[in-house]
């Protein structure tokens, strides 16, 4: 994939990454969406137009005014209405949406609760939505969002405030400091694992999306989708039958590649237990699995039209996110 401009050094905003995040990081990423807004989006009126191409025609222009039909009018705007009441061809006229409802899915659940360079999968997903909620913010779109784990979750009303971003922001960081709590309350399975005492987390999650989005929202899915099942699918495409969807998988490289060769101990915090990483089969078998999983995912929303990037917790999600908008737009030429 491409890199940002040298002109632009991303970097400077060093993330913390780690365990769990910090609020006051996630507050600071108002700068750097700036900055990425400035080099993105400075020809666009929508906050991901570069990134994310709209497949639903006529949406994106409000209602303005009606006017006396002239030559060269487009015959469907043509009002029929006020035409049969005056006698007098009229014709609507529109004007751009200035603004569209951002929704912003994050996944706090225990299989994002891990990581190996960086950050945990859920710190960086958490970073990632604040930067395009700050980003959404400071393009003018209303903003929020739902988080969830597999217990619970907290949805956010799209608002155009800081105070709604604000807000998505202390829920994101609340529901990932409980992830410890949750951890040691669950019993220990494996980091990449699904399962958990709620296995259709993922697709309530969805159904309380449908709910607070209304047709013609771009919604932003941060997530591993480890729980991506049919059910859950099924609640996503309806989502994108009337929506713009934008996936953003998360991942780690340890699920991508195990350790070099050896022998290693691993624990979950109760048990210990030991494996060799040196069986050259078992590791063309860990990767294929792995990028068989991503394949279908990318399938998936493949099928609905829609973009799906990554994103590895070892990356800069500043970075990264600038570098999948770059790409999308170069590829749209």
């Amino acid at each position: 994939m491409p890199k940002s401009s040298d002109k632009y050094d991303f970097d400077i905003f060093d993330l913390k990454g780690g365990a769990y995040t910090d609020v006051s990081e996630l507050i600071r990423l108002r700068h750097a969406a700036k900055q990425l807004s400035a080099i993105s989006f400075k020809n666009s009126n929508s906050p991901m137009s570069g990134y994310l191409t709209s497949k639903f025609r006529g949406r994106g222009i409000d209602f303005a005014e009606v006017r006396a039909y002239e030559p060269g009018d487009d015959v469907r705007t043509i009002d029929w209405r006020v035409t049969a009441r005056t006698q007098i061809p009229h014709t609507k006229l529109f004007q751009e949406e200035k603004e569209r409802p951002i929704l912003i899915l994050v996944d706090q659940s225990q299989s994002m609760f891990f990581g190996s360079k960086r950050a945990f999968k859920s710190v960086t997903a958490a970073q990632t939505a604040a930067l395009i909620a700050w980003l959404s913010l400071a393009n003018g779109d209303r903003v929020g969002g739902l988080v969830f784990s597999q217990t619970r979750h907290r949805e956010i009303r799209p608002a155009r405030s800081k105070h709604a971003v604000l807000r998505l922001i202390n829920e994101i960081n609340e529901f990932n400091h409980a992830l410890n709590k949750e951890f040691n309350s669950q019993p220990h399975q494996s980091p990449s694992s699904s399962n958990s005492s709620n296995d259709s987390y993922l697709a309530e999650a969805l159904i309380n999306l449908r709910q607070v989005a209304k047709h013609g929202c771009a919604i932003f899915l941060i997530s591993d989708f480890c729980n991506l099942d049919a059910t859950a699918l099924m609640h996503l495409q309806k989502l994108a039958s009337h929506n713009d969807i934008i996936g953003i998988h998360i991942s780690d490289p340890m699920e991508r590649d195990l350790p070099k060769p050896e022998l290693y101990t691993i624990s979950n915090g109760q048990q210990r237990i030991q494996i060799n990483t040196s069986n050259t089969k078992h590791r063309v078998d860990y990767q294929h699995q792995f990028a068989a999983n991503l394949a279908q995912i990318k399938t998936e929303f493949s099928k609905m039209k829609s973009p799906c990037f990554e994103i590895q917790t070892k990356e800069n999600c500043i970075t990264a996110l600038s570098d999948a908008i770059e790409y999308r737009q170069r590829a749209s030429f």
